[in-house]
């Protein structure tokens, strides 16, 4: 099999969102009046963003599913997306899992894969993803103001608890540990969650590295500070298994969730617990926006806490 062989075997397929799809040298695609485009990539390298000898079903679904969180954050709707994806051998077995779980995630959010490259090297997989919106209703991370709510979407710490399983730093029940693996293997991109944020919102982005470092980037381009407030943050039920600290570093620190972290004015207030009920979603009041520059967590009489965890970072080599 060659590379042509491969990508028509495993992933071509009918581009329902685009006019024309994979077998030209470029796709096309035509954008409604009156729309834009959000357009989003992510690299994901084995022994970096996943495990060495990852289940290849569960990793097509995440690599697709880490892409659509980033549509979710911005408010937009999937439409299309790229694969370029590098492999050491030609793995056929390994290819149609990949490729399943990859399609699986596809159909659920009616998203098309529309091109892309193949070439063998380290396990590589690199995704460009594009949704549509209205003009002018993205959810941007530049839009929060001092006195605004901060609101995550969902329960957060089980994916980086799986990472410490995994890794040794801690050893959790079998159980535990499965239903933590499945928060890191396959996110739930938030997608209907940022339809409906559009217009309620002020700012938003999804948790990927960790909370107390993604709310910093709203901060950053919002030009505000924020307070969370550990006693309300919400965590996973499993990580009553871990010691406070580290359940503290998983939940506020640990990244690979993919809820949204968004802000609001305090008068959207029920139109947020409305959304919740609607959607069944747990969406928690963790904090709000301030004066100033800095990030500051708070307990549960409101006084400062030292911040002693950092967010995932892609260059932090551990020696």
């Amino acid at each position: 099999m060659n590379e042509f062989d491969l990508i028509a075997h495993y992933f071509k397929r009918p581009a329902k969102n685009a006019d024309l799809g994979i077998g030209d040298d470029a796709a096309l695609v035509s954008v409604a009046a009156g729309h834009q485009l959000a357009i989003s990539a992510d690299m994901l390298v084995e022994g970096r963003h996943f495990f060495p000898g990852a289940d290849p079903e569960r990793l097509g679904r995440k690599v697709l599913a880490v892409n659509l969180s980033d549509l979710a954050a911005m408010g937009a709707k999937p439409d299309w997306f790229t694969l370029s994806l590098a492999l050491p051998k030609m793995d056929e077995p390994w290819l149609e899992a990949f490729s399943r779980g990859l399609f699986a995630m596809a159909g659920e959010h009616d998203i098309s894969l529309i091109g892309g490259d193949t070439t063998c090297g380290p396990l590589t997989i690199a995704i460009q993803i594009a949704g549509s919106l209205p003009r002018g209703k993205a959810l941007l991370r530049s839009g929060a103001r001092p006195g605004d709510e901060v609101w995550v979407s969902g329960p957060l710490g089980a994916a980086a608890a799986a990472v410490m399983h995994r890794t040794g730093r801690v050893e959790l029940p079998y159980d535990v540990a499965e239903r933590c693996d499945l928060r890191l293997d396959i996110p739930v991109p938030r997608i209907e969650l940022g339809l409906r944020l559009r217009g309620i919102a002020s700012a938003a982005l999804d948790i990927s590295d960790g909370l107390l470092a993604d709310l910093r980037h709203i901060c950053e381009q919002s030009a505000c500070g924020a307070e969370v407030w550990l006693d309300a943050v919400p965590f996973a039920q499993d990580l009553h298994a871990l010691p406070e600290l580290l359940r503290q570093e998983a939940f506020l620190a640990g990244g690979d969730d993919y809820e949204l972290c968004f802000t609001a004015a305090p008068d959207q207030h029920k139109a947020i617990i409305a959304l919740a009920e609607e959607l069944e979603l747990g969406l928690t009041l963790v904090g709000k926006i301030t004066q100033g520059d800095t990030v500051h967590l708070l307990d549960a009489s409101r006084q400062p806490l030292p911040i002693i965890f950092h967010g995932f970072d892609h260059f932090a080599y551990e020696s």
